[in-house]
């Protein structure tokens, strides 16, 4: 089962090399690795230049944002499953892709999820927020639930079928996409019960509460451009889930610890 990881970038040549190696090092050796560049002007091009024919794929042009540099990616891939890491962002240990396949192979699932950590940018043994995304069940959605974005894992049928990231979103395209996927075509899931990514903390729809009142706008969008009504409860109860991920810790990986 071929693998295609994408990364966009803009400017991230202080992270990036972590995100990179953190693909590079992993057991499983079918992945093809895509990086799209938004016209970085920090050292970054030549930085992912220099891993050579380690990179399957480079682009470096302007874009219309995360978003749209998300979609180039995934036109470009042509694995049977595609997944997405961010600049910032790293795999917790080698074997993400090689237990994410294995699950992909055991249930027949059309998406793999698992769980991640939010981290301090600057000392990643720092805990942040720990995103348990938990089984799924039928209408989950409804209950303010949704998986950890970058811990998804999905066959790259969903996005031909059932389309990409909309462009006019600031911060809910991905709850928009993974709605549509899961909760209106109704994709089989498959959880890994394990943390899978490494984000170091700063979002742009936790930033601040202006922020945080505009993704709820736009969450309830999300809902009506696929038909669909939530509970006048759904969009309350998404903020309110994540409050968890504050107090909570993950399990440990042998030999590390986290504050």
């Amino acid at each position: 089962m071929k693998v295609s990881i994408i990364t966009v970038v803009f400017n991230g040549a202080e992270h990036i090399r972590d995100c990179i190696e953190s693909i590079l090092n992993q057991t499983y050796n079918d992945i093809e690795y895509i990086v799209v560049d938004g016209g970085s002007t920090d050292g970054t091009i030549e930085l992912v230049r220099s891993y050579g024919t380690k990179i399957a794929r480079f682009v470096s042009e302007p874009d219309k944002g995360l978003y749209d540099a998300m979609n180039k990616g995934i036109q470009m891939a042509t694995g049977e499953v595609i997944g997405l890491l961010n600049a910032d962002d790293f795999y917790r240990h080698n074997q993400v892709i090689e237990h994410m396949v294995t699950t992909f192979e055991r249930t027949g699932s059309d998406a793999v999820y698992g769980d991640m950590i939010y981290v301090d940018r600057t000392d990643i043994q720092k805990l942040k927020r720990y995103w348990r995304s938990g089984w799924y069940h039928e209408n989950a959605f409804l209950w303010g639930w949704m998986p950890g974005h970058l811990s998804f894992f999905a066959k790259r049928w969903l996005y031909e079928q059932h389309g990409l990231f909309r462009l006019d979103m600031k911060s809910a395209a991905d709850y928009e996409l993974l709605l549509r996927f899961i909760h209106k075509n109704k994709a089989k899931l498959a959880y890994m019960d394990e943390v899978t990514i490494v984000m170091r903390a700063g979002g742009i729809s936790n930033s601040s509460l202006k922020n945080r009142l505009r993704a709820n706008r736009e969450d309830r969008i999300a809902w009506e451009l696929n038909g669909l009504t939530p509970y006048f409860f759904t969009l309350w109860l998404k903020p309110l889930r994540k409050l968890r991920q504050y107090i909570t810790k993950p399990p440990a990986l042998p030999g590390t610890t986290i504050k």
